[in-house]
C-alpha cells in the first residue's frame, strides 16, 4: 500500500478557488491510479475525480465537471485537485485515494486512503 498525505484544504467564500494536494510515499506511485472523494457530514462518500497512472485516463463526477482539475506529478509523488467557482455544496472532507491498476470510481476499489482534509464553502 502507498501511505497518502491530503493538505490544502480550508475556508474560502462562493466563488474562490482552492488547490488541494496529496502526497504520496513509494517508489511505484505511477502504478497507482488517483482518486479524490469527498464526504459531507451525514452523506455517503462520493467519488470527485480520478486520474490513471500514466495521467491519461481522467473522470470527473458531474456536479464538479468544468469547475474541478485532477492532475498528477509523478516524479514527484503528487496529485493535485484545482478547485474553481466553488460552491457552498462542495463543503466536506476532501479524502486522496490510491490503488493498484485500472482507474476505478467506487470507494470501495480503492486500496489506499488519506485522512482528509477539510473544504469550507460559505455562501
Amino acid at each position: 500500500q502507498v501511505q497518502l498525505v491530503e493538505s490544502g484544504g480550508g475556508l474560502v467564500q462562493a466563488g474562490e478557488s482552492l488547490r488541494l494536494s496529496c502526497a504520496a510515499s513509494g517508489r511505484t506511485f505511477s502504478s497507482y491510479a488517483m482518486g479524490w472523494f469527498r464526504q459531507a457530514p451525514g452523506k455517503e462518500r462520493e467519488f470527485v475525480a480520478g486520474i490513471s497512472g500514466s495521467g491519461s485516463r481522467i473522470i470527473y463526477a458531474d456536479s464538479v465537471k468544468g469547475r474541478f482539475t485532477i492532475s498528477r506529478d509523478n516524479a514527484k509523488n503528487m496529485v493535485y485537485l484545482q478547485m474553481s467557482s466553488l460552491k457552498p455544496e462542495d463543503t466536506a472532507k476532501y479524502y486522496c485515494a490510491a490503488t493498484l491498476g485500472p482507474l476505478p470510481t467506487m470507494p470501495n476499489d480503492f486500496d489506499s486512503w488519506g485522512q482528509g482534509t477539510q473544504v469550507t464553502v460559505s455562501s
